[in-house]
């Protein structure tokens, strides 16, 4: 057994306020770098001996507590109806976060509605389990982005939709590219994923597996068995999945010559495969079929179809296809009928509430999907969008004042801003217009990029800055680059992705001001730690006694 790495609490710790995070990142990320490492040599004996230090160490169970506490659902409980809120309990949970005696607790399930209708099973684990699947995923998600099919963007870090799009647009968008693609689906994939191979084949503690594969859901007050899948909702589900479908993308290309174009892209559960000819991808249709049913899955029949380019695809919310070799990649009808779907619901919901009540809830609507679809040829589309907000927009003003004229209407609820002449606005509150937005192309993460190789590393930061200064505002632009990209308490990295506020060095109760160089960027459980000690000044004594 390894003892460098023998994690005990520091005696400094005596809450959840006091712990040293930086530390504790620190010493989880050490132990990371080492799992990814013996995970490439294929020294499976050591990769289990560094996940047995992991999932036992105090800084591991801390940080899965926090990163438990930080996503959107923490305050959701489980069938105990428990949840962290105070200090106290987290510092308790850490505390007593243990794998021995460990048995988790049914999910409590409920029903989300589905973009496509119909709605999705989500299970919800207790607060305990969560934490215990985030703390498991630590030693996990090292093996997983170590082992991962390359093309895979689905639920791993530093990757996105976008990146998908990017490559779909590498594969297909030259003259001498591939020009048939077999659109794929697995049918309910998180539902029917066989618990058998999952204990069989997934590097992680076996028991502690079972336990959460066959916990059970309480479906309107009645438990029901879990035979098969991983439970939707659950922190480390989305990992299983990803290692349960990679591997296809290898097999693709042991069995095809590099001649046959095959391409394989996937994002979660949704793929394609490009190749030559129409035999070719039927070939891989199978291929896949049959890898697919060793884990206990099969492909849907409806949304799993072969199509030639020319007719054109959809995917991930944009419509691919080329036009002679003109190659257009645009947001899909769907995509489009979804969005004006919304915006009627919300204006048709603030029939007689005031203008900037619509305009507050529209704008995030509108903000986000422009934000999804910049990086595509959306110009046009985002003018036409505009005027069928606009259209809705007025059928509310004039249901409102139905004996007024349109030059009153015009003059009541728009105004000319700069060189647009009608800003639907009220005072500084004005709505958000796609059209707006400008488009560019994505740059693609790199295939083989590893978040856990020391050899990337530098490749990574640029990969944030260059997020970070493609999403954000340039004042908070130029203090995220003032504090080289991370969070001062923790030193670990402020992305996109992370959960962060703005905190006041000197509080604006004690005359502080909005001013650049009195602004830091906080992740958002170092900003609560922060205001817990009372800390009115920057730096903290106790930060810079940590650092010292």
């Amino acid at each position: 057994m390894d003892t460098a790495y023998r994690d005990v609490v520091s005696p400094q710790w005596n809450g959840w306020h006091h712990i040293e995070w930086r530390q504790a990142h620190q010493r989880v990320r050490r132990l990371q770098v080492r799992i990814a490492k013996a995970t490439k040599e294929c020294n499976w004996r050591k990769v289990r001996q560094l996940q047995r230090l992991i999932t036992r160490s105090t800084s591991a169970k801390a940080v899965a507590i926090k990163r438990v506490i930080s996503n959107r659902g923490y305050k959701t409980p489980g069938v105990d109806g428990e949840t962290w809120s105070t200090p106290e309990t987290k510092w308790q949970a850490m505390l007593t976060l243990h794998v021995r005696g460990y048995k988790a607790m049914p999910m409590r399930r409920v029903h989300i509605p589905k973009a496509s209708g119909g709605k999705r099973p989500l299970g919800i684990p207790t607060m305990r389990d969560r934490a215990m699947q985030a703390l498991h995923l630590l030693a996990l998600e090292p093996v997983s982005e170590t082992m991962g099919d390359l093309n895979s963007y689905g639920f791993r870090p530093y990757r996105s939709t976008k990146d998908a799009m990017a490559q779909c647009c590498n594969a297909l968008s030259r003259p001498s590219s591939p020009q048939w693609v077999l659109e794929g689906d697995i049918r309910s994939c998180f539902d029917n994923i066989s618990h058998e191979w999952l204990l069989k084949y997934v590097p992680i503690d076996r028991n502690v597996l079972e336990q959460w594969l066959k916990a059970g859901v309480v479906d309107a007050g009645q438990l029901l068995p879990t035979t098969a899948g991983t439970p939707q909702g659950g922190i480390i589900s989305p990992v299983l999945a990803n290692l349960t479908l990679d591997g296809i993308e290898g097999m693709l290309k042991e069995h095809f010559v590099r001649r046959r174009k095959v391409n394989f892209i996937r994002y979660a559960d949704d793929w394609l495969v490009t190749g030559d000819s129409k035999e070719t991808v039927e070939t891989a249709r199978q291929l896949i079929r049959d890898f697919l049913a060793v884990r206990g899955l099969e492909l849907s029949q409806q949304k799993t179809r072969v199509t030639h380019i020319c007719e054109g695809f959809d995917f991930l919310g944009w419509t691919f296809r080329k036009f002679d070799n003109d190659w257009r990649m645009v947001p899909s009808k769907s995509s489009r009928k979804r969005l004006y779907a919304k915006v009627r619901e919300v204006v048709r919901k603030h029939r007689t509430s005031k203008q900037v009540s619509l305009i507050a809830e529209l704008n995030p609507i509108l903000r986000g999907w422009a934000q999804y679809h910049r990086n595509v040829s959306a110009t046009r589309i985002f003018n036409q969008m505009d005027h069928m907000v606009w259209q809705a927009l007025w059928r509310w003003a004039q249901r409102r004042h139905p004996n007024k004229g349109k030059r009153w209407i015009k003059a009541r609820y728009w105004s000319r801003k700069g060189s647009r002449e009608w800003v639907f606005c009220e005072g500084e509150h004005k709505l958000f217009y796609l059209s707006g937005v400008k488009c560019n192309r994505h740059v693609k993460i790199k295939s083989d990029a590893n978040l856990y190789d020391p050899a990337d590393e530098e490749y990574y930061e640029r990969l944030v800055k260059r997020q970070m200064a493609a999403n954000s505002v340039p004042k908070l632009n130029r203090i995220w680059r003032a504090q080289n990209g991370e969070c001062p308490v923790c030193n670990q990295p402020i992305t996109t992705q992370t959960e962060w506020q703005v905190h006041h060095k000197v509080w604006k109760t004690m005359g502080g001001s909005d001013a650049q160089d009195n602004l830091v960027i906080l992740h958002d459980n170092c900003h609560r730690q922060v205001h817990a000690r009372n800390c009115t000044s920057w730096p903290p004594a106790w930060l810079e006694t940590d650092q010292a």
